[in-house]
């Protein structure tokens, strides 16, 4: 198979590598994000710096934070801007952002173009660290986008929309076609900006009961609850919390899967996640 490059760098398949190459798509992109120089800023998997070069015309240096597991596009972008920024080696998957958050004194404002291999499992891994992220701004694959966001009732509504609206208030801004990107990709992406709640809508629950809940709920979507939760849960049970158990798991609301999860708390033998 023929390696493919894009400006010199050979692009990694095996990390969904992407390259924003649209200037009128990065401009609306950095007008949408409003970075400010007060805030820290953390990008991650930036690239060659399409979006990189436009933030610093806005922010100091010290403002920002590069996060890229390439290591011939960290030797670059070390080198594209003389040294001035800081750029981590490292797979954001191992990065604790509590230390962080702690290290430059404050919450921290995200902005990535995730590779579509991981976005669903790195935003989950993200929520472990929501209380000291203020937002977040990402670029996803269609399709998952519309996961995040969706609602009740709906077919894409699922595992991710529920835990992901649990954590923050979920904003689609803009479509990005398919043709603003080296190599073109067969899917389009949406900007997702991800808010973190500071008055939560929903009761505080135990998170890994949450995860396990609406695992068993939508591995089974078209069993009712009171098949999909049997090993959990009653069918009077569900009846008690004003649930209908013979709803199904795309028809529950976040709030509701709440009342179940709470419903857990003194339950012994849990089935693992």
């Amino acid at each position: 198979m023929k390696k493919k490059y894009y400006n010199n760098h050979f692009i990694q398949k095996k990390w969904s590598q992407v390259f924003l190459k649209d200037q009128n798509t990065i401009d609306t992109i950095i007008k949408t994000f409003n970075p400010k120089n007060h805030q820290k800023i953390i990008e991650i998997g930036p690239g060659l710096g399409a979006l990189t070069k436009e933030i610093l015309n806005i922010v100091d240096p010290n403002s920002l934070i590069l996060i890229e597991r390439d290591f011939n596009l960290v030797k670059r972008l070390t080198q594209m801007f003389n040294k001035k920024i800081n750029v981590v080696y490292q797979d954001i998957m191992r990065i604790n952002f509590f230390d962080l958050s702690h290290q430059v004194g404050q919450k921290l404002r995200l902005i990535g173009n995730l590779p579509y291999n991981i976005a669903t499992k790195l935003i989950i891994y993200l929520f472990k660290y929501i209380n000291v992220i203020y937002d977040m701004h990402f670029m996803f694959q269609k399709e998952v986008a519309r996961r995040l966001y969706a609602s009740p009732n709906n077919k894409e509504y699922g595992r991710l929309s529920v835990i992901a609206q649990y954590h923050c208030k979920i904003i689609p801004l803009l479509k990005i076609p398919a043709t603003s990107f080296v190599p073109i990709p067969k899917v389009e992406s949406i900007i997702v900006h991800l808010l973190p709640h500071t008055n939560t809508p929903y009761p505080i629950i135990n998170i890994k009961q949450l995860s396990l809940l609406t695992k068993l709920a939508f591995s089974q979507r078209r069993k009712t609850l009171r098949n999909s939760l049997s090993i959990l849960f009653d069918e009077s049970e569900i009846k008690q919390e004003g649930i209908n158990p013979t709803l199904r798991a795309e028809n529950i609301t976040i709030s509701q899967y709440c009342i179940l999860t709470a419903m857990l708390k003194n339950k012994l033998n849990l089935p693992s996640i």
